[in-house]
């Protein structure tokens, strides 16, 4: 769907915040872009929809550059930013005008999600809060059924029971014929949506890997204990070091896959964990 080829990115001539990104984006899967802030990771969002063009390599959706921004392509895009701005008209004033740009669009389930959402479909936008505007715009870039969604920090803003209910909203799609992208750094409020992840530091990809691979060559144990040269990586907790250690013919971790001490992991120790697949990142 979405190919990244050699493309590197500059807002300023001669200092790149992006350099030789390549990876694919394919149907079926939630994507996570994990990165410190200032990595690059909303710049790679607006070139994955055009709204920023590479300074070199290919962009591409389905095989045509995402650049050309031609309508059979924005059709299938739609991106959530963290900070936006909405018009001063109703929710369904907006999808009235709006909606004739996605063709595929179901208004039975913007109103289905608005609902979960608890968000009123009647009230102007601008009067909505943060949090309740952010809803609207994730409830109609489902209901666009648009083939890709970019979803830039998706729970700032939004308080404990609305992150929850984003989590089930998402967890409940048939992503058969779609694919979703999430760029944060809110590792610990996401982490378990995914079924790939992919890492940014410093304006390049230092990780590029499925959960079914993490889980297949690393555990998440807590060690008892001050200290142990066993694990790749640990941080101290009460009692011991909660650590990820090599895993050893598929077994299982003591504790859950750890997305938050995955991350910090890698964005630390980036080749001891790329060890751990080979050396390869992607």
């Amino acid at each position: 769907m979405i190919s990244f080829k050699n493309v590197s990115f500059a807002y300023k001539k001669g200092e790149a915040l992006l350099s030789d990104i390549n990876f694919e984006l394919r149907k079926g899967n939630v994507y996570g872009i994990l990165g410190l802030n200032g990595a690059g990771k909303t710049t790679l969002l607006n070139l994955a929809t055009g709204m920023l063009f590479p300074e070199s390599g290919s962009c591409q959706f389905n095989g045509e550059e995402v650049r050309n921004r031609t309508p059979k392509i924005l059709r299938e895009l739609f991106i959530v930013p963290e900070q936006f701005d909405l018009p001063k008209l109703s929710g369904e004033k907006y999808t009235k005008i709006h909606q004739p740009f996605y063709p595929k669009f179901v208004e039975s389930v913007l109103h289905e999600i608005l609902t979960i959402f608890e968000v009123d479909f009647s009230k102007k936008l601008s009067e909505l809060s943060y949090g309740q505007r952010k809803k609207f715009l994730i409830a109609f870039s489902i209901a666009s059924n648009a083939r890709m969604l970019f979803f830039d920090e998706p729970t700032n803003g939004l308080d404990i029971p609305s992150k929850s209910q984003f989590r089930k909203v998402i967890a409940s799609l048939d992503l058969e014929d779609r694919s979703i992208l999430i760029s944060t750094h809110q590792v610990r409020d996401l982490g378990m949506m995914l079924d790939h992840i992919i890492v940014i530091k410093e304006g390049t990809i230092v990780f590029n890997q499925s959960v079914e691979k993490v889980t297949q060559n690393l555990k998440f144990k807590k060690i008892e204990g001050e200290h142990s040269d066993e694990y790749i990586y640990g941080e101290r907790t009460l009692g011991g070091v909660n650590a990820i250690l090599p895993a050893t013919n598929g077994d299982n971790s003591e504790l859950d896959l750890d997305m938050e001490l995955l991350f910090n992991g890698i964005i630390q120790k980036t080749d001891t964990i790329n060890k751990q697949f080979g050396g390869v990142i992607s």
